[in-house]
């Protein structure tokens, strides 16, 4: 399906809404029926009709369409975080006394699903080294049901074979899940490699705007149907109609935007790694990068996420680089229109470099590009290791 189609047309039946260009915002709980018995056929079929907003709104079943249509999916379900779309994918999977293989350094609440919330009801997790496909079927046990990727993840950017892990999936009848925020349904499709389910926080890429929270699961008409019924229904972590609304706008220059912050990160990326200030960069695109043959190979592009070892000696160090630049905002998340920069030492206490919630270094930086241009983004990297530079000059 054209993709220009998808976003700028699929689903929105404009005659039903008075040929509205953009389509309503339907602000309404419920929806009433003219008769008992529409109302009977309403109620047996949810996921598809009007009844009432928890199970199917028509701002939301627009959105649903045009997110399945970009991951080459039969159908969708938007959720109200990429925590929510995640937890019940899984959930939907596994049962007490089963097992999951996931990549090691997964986005931290998937981390702690696994590895907190599940086993206290009797479901045990392994965590892997993703870069060897062959890790997967190594950590097999009898009661493995499901195996869970993300790829790239989303600090230190390991990669896994995709279609590798598909084929070690298929032949022991596990399910695979992958978490695709990265790469977006743009630049990577993993339907197409034969991944099960699909997931991605939409408050990063698909919203684009940094103003909604949101989540995505895409699969099959059937495990779509068995997800609504049960953890979907039950657990009730639905999108707002306004926030699909908004999703659905983001939706519209989605191509647009990564473009341009895939060819701005790659200007960034190659400032970078020739400063004698930076110890490494870990970026899929980049020819350093461990992984580059795999990347371009599953990945037609990559987007605007990155990280950087600083070489600092202390955390200070770290803290005045980061604090001093203009152009770069502190803060959690990515995929918005601002460039913005999450250091790992913030996870650190200062004081001691006594560790809080993480193994990462404390001179990793991990950076997201907007849409400003790469010569202001690289004078202010500039200017801002020059108050570092200015610091240790003064301490000596």
């Amino acid at each position: 399906m054209d993709l220009s189609f998808i976003l700028n047309h699929l689903g929105e039946e404009r005659q039903q809404y008075r040929n509205a260009v953009s389509p309503p915002v339907f602000q309404s709980s419920n929806f009433t029926f003219p008769d008992i018995e529409v109302m009977r056929r309403s109620l047996k079929d949810e996921l598809n009709t009007p009844f009432y907003t928890r199970g199917h709104n028509p701002t939301v079943a627009i959105l649903r369409q045009k997110v399945a249509a970009l991951e080459k999916a039969e159908d969708a379900l938007i959720f109200s975080s990429g925590s929510a779309a995640i937890a019940a994918a899984v959930l939907s999977q596994v049962k007490a006394g089963d097992h999951i293989i996931c990549v090691q350094k997964p986005y931290s609440w998937t981390n702690k699903l696994l590895n907190n919330f599940l086993p206290r009801f009797g479901v045990q997790a392994t965590m892997v080294d993703g870069t060897n496909a062959e890790n997967y079927r190594n950590a097999l046990q009898p009661n493995t049901r499901l195996l869970f990727l993300e790829s790239p993840n989303s600090i230190t950017f390991e990669l896994q074979d995709i279609e590798a892990v598909v084929r070690i999936a298929k032949e022991h009848h596990l399910v695979t899940i992958i978490d695709n925020s990265y790469a977006t349904p743009i630049y990577q499709n993993p339907v197409e490699m034969g991944v099960d389910i699909v997931t991605h926080s939409a408050s990063k890429y698909l919203g684009g705007h940094s103003d909604i929270v949101a989540g995505v699961l895409c699969s099959s008409k059937q495990i779509i149907q068995q997800i609504f019924e049960s953890e979907f229904m039950t657990l009730g972590g639905i999108i707002s109609p306004h926030d699909a609304w908004l999703m659905i706008r983001g939706l519209r220059t989605l191509p647009l935007r990564v473009q341009k912050v895939s060819e701005t990160t790659a200007k960034v990326v190659a400032f970078l790694e020739q400063q004698p200030w930076v110890k490494k960069v870990y970026y899929p695109f980049s020819p350093s990068h461990p992984q580059y043959s795999l990347a371009q190979k599953q990945m037609k592009g990559c987007g605007g996420l990155f990280s950087l070892e600083l070489k600092a000696d202390t955390i200070e160090e770290v803290e005045i680089f980061c604090n001093n630049l203009h152009y770069f905002l502190l803060a959690c998340s990515w995929g918005g229109h601002e460039s913005l920069v999450f250091p790992m030492c913030v996870l650190y206490t200062s004081q001691n470099y006594m560790q809080v919630q993480t193994q990462l270094p404390f001179n990793l930086i991990r950076f997201y590009i907007g849409l400003e241009d790469a010569g202001i983004l690289i004078a202010d990297l500039e200017q801002a290791y020059g108050c570092v530079q200015s610091f240790i000059s003064g301490r000596q």
